[in-house]
């Protein structure tokens, strides 16, 4: 009995291992039917439709005004532009503080001599006994000279009175240069003589008047009443200024 059930389990196997087609239906071939019945051919799809809006119409109310913003970095210097018309006149400002009190500077002296002199064998500087003016005290009395303390131009001038039949002959001094001359020729008349001169000075230069010495028969005339001969200087304006 087992071998006659033998071969018919194989051939059921082999009939199960065997892949079967599809199942199709006989009308798949057929065009498809509408809802009416009638038969429909194939529509081609429909191409899609995008909504465009152009915004640019669709203007909106005017917004807040926004914070201001952070400054930028300063920009080049621009060229200079022409000058502008003058404006008009202002009003007068206040008085300002009083200032300092002008500290000019200044040096004179006008001295004068009552005694004659003749010449000697040396030079000799002219020796006052007189004094008119003399500030700050920048002459000085004992050797007939002044003494320059404040630097600028000076002006000096010198008179005296000539004796009968002798020769004047005396010079107006920079410390040891002559700078004028004060001179008349021997005459049977006595005059009076000038002379006039403007030195700059440095600190510690000196000014004098030197008589000539004896080789030439020199002398000035004066006596105890009046004064004939005088020597004068001032600063006329300082180095400083």
């Amino acid at each position: 009995m087992f071998g006659s059930l033998l071969p018919t389990c194989l051939l059921l196997h082999l009939v199960v291992s065997v892949p079967q087609p599809p199942c199709r239906r006989c009308c798949d071939n057929l065009q498809r039917l509408g809802d009416a019945g009638t038969l429909t051919e194939s529509v081609p799809a429909m191409p899609e439709v995008r909504t465009y809006i152009n915004m640019t119409i669709l203007k909106g109310d005017k917004g807040d005004r926004g914070e201001r913003g952070t400054p930028g970095k300063p920009g080049l210097e621009g060229s200079l532009g022409p000058q502008g018309d003058e404006g008009p006149k202002g009003a007068k400002g206040q008085a300002g503080p009083p200032g300092d009190a002008c500290k000019s500077q200044h040096s004179a002296f006008s001295v004068g001599r009552r005694k004659s002199l003749h010449s000697v064998d040396n030079y000799q500087a002219l020796i006052f006994d007189t004094i008119f003016v003399n500030t700050p005290e920048h002459f000085d009395m004992f050797s007939g000279k002044f003494r320059c303390h404040i630097p600028g131009i000076y002006l000096f001038n010198v008179n005296i009175h000539t004796w009968n039949f002798k020769e004047t002959y005396l010079h107006i001094m920079h410390n040891e240069s002559e700078k004028a001359i004060i001179y008349a020729q021997p005459s049977d008349r006595s005059i009076m003589q000038s002379q006039s001169v403007m030195l700059p000075l440095q600190e510690g230069d000196k000014a004098w008047i030197r008589l000539y010495k004896r080789e030439r028969e020199n002398a000035i005339y004066s006596d105890n009443v009046d004064i004939y001969i005088t020597f004068n200087g001032y600063l006329i304006k300082p180095e400083s200024e």
